[in-house]
């Protein structure tokens, strides 16, 4: 294996907003035993929603420092500003790591990520184990790519000449030209017509053999996840994508901004502000923590689209700036000031 000549191997985990990597991610942590792993984490906006989550985990193996997140956008734009010093970053540590696990934001395109690793800086240090692309279940089963499409339906209906160009399915199809296992998370929320309808969606977009390996709450054995030993670096150029030869590609299609309020009273009434914001506001993604008056614990809330889940993930820091930071991710043009209206009210 690639390991056994020194180089620590990476995995890959790419996947849509909202899909789950880093229920996965967490999940993964918790089940690692005694491997040391270390995670970089590709944020969508410039708040470290999904480093928090993942740092409340708690593992021993998987101390704070060993999480670093990149949040000067995507990680398949800023390899050589970014990802390269993060690699170095994560090399140093002591004692050494035996994993590295990559959450690239949903709008990476996994390719010129993998690229990276033929790089000669990196190439004698890394090696890619296997890429992995978390799909959303249920929005597959109802023929969507991601959980709140209906902004791009709209625009998809109204604009014939879209249907080719339409970036998310296009992001969509990279990563599933690019896995070497999907998991199609939410599975506990599909009959068996459904998740029969969702794998189907899947094998349409697949170029070639992949398991599909469904999943709830982020629950998978690791023996499936890592260990591939597949030096998918080797092997990236023969797996084509839309994107080939332009990965010059921008990120305008999508507005991210962060509301700040002030402590909340009602956790469930929060959730139905949230909702009432997706619905009414075409949010596809809302994510972030609320200070709950009284309590000591923080209060976790992620959204996707109109289904909103929130949670009490850890008590506050001694000195941590408590408050409620939300960071709300749409398609270009959000009403940022009916959003703050409607979560303020």
């Amino acid at each position: 294996m690639s390991v056994s000549a020194g180089r620590t191997p990476c995995t890959v985990v790419t996947g849509f907003l909202g899909a789950g990597k880093t229920t996965l991610l967490r999940s993964m942590l918790e089940k690692s035993g005694t491997k040391r792993i270390a995670i970089i984490v590709n944020e969508f906006g410039d708040v470290g929603i999904d480093g928090e989550i993942l740092k409340s985990c708690g593992v021993e193996n998987c101390p704070d420092e060993n999480i670093i997140e990149l949040a000067n956008g995507c990680i398949c734009c800023t390899v050589a500003d970014d990802f390269a010093p993060a690699l170095d970053q994560i090399l140093a540590l002591e004692p050494k790591v035996d994993h590295i696990l990559i959450e690239t934001s949903g709008l990476a395109l996994p390719k010129p990520l993998i690229q990276a690793f033929q790089w000669p800086a990196i190439k004698n240090r890394v090696t890619v184990d296997g890429v992995v692309a978390v799909v959303d279940g249920p929005a597959l089963a109802d023929g969507r790519v991601a959980s709140d499409m209906d902004a791009l339906q709209a625009q998809r209906a109204a604009d014939e000449s879209l249907d080719h160009d339409d970036p998310v399915e296009e992001v969509f199809d990279d990563q599933i030209a690019c896995a070497d296992l999907i998991v199609l998370s939410k599975s506990d929320l599909l009959d068996p017509e459904a998740l029969q309808r969702a794998e189907g969606r899947i094998a349409d977009h697949l170029p070639r053999a992949v398991k599909i390996v469904p999943s709830a709450h982020g629950q998978i054995d690791p023996a499936v996840f890592l260990g591939l030993g597949l030096a998918v670096e080797d092997d990236i150029e023969n797996r084509k994508t839309g994107h080939d030869g332009h990965f010059d590609h921008e990120h305008d299609d999508f507005d991210t901004f962060i509301v700040e309020l002030p402590a909340i009273t009602d956790p469930d009434a929060l959730a139905t502000k949230v909702a009432k914001a997706a619905e009414k506001e075409n949010v596809l993604r809302l994510k972030g923590f609320a200070e709950v008056s009284g309590k000591p614990m923080r209060l976790l809330v992620q959204a996707v689209g109109p289904r909103v889940a929130h949670y009490f993930d850890r008590p506050w820091k001694a000195g941590e700036t408590r408050g409620t930071r939300l960071v709300v991710i749409g398609l270009k043009g959000l009403d940022r000031g009916a959003i703050e209206e409607i979560l303020a009210a």
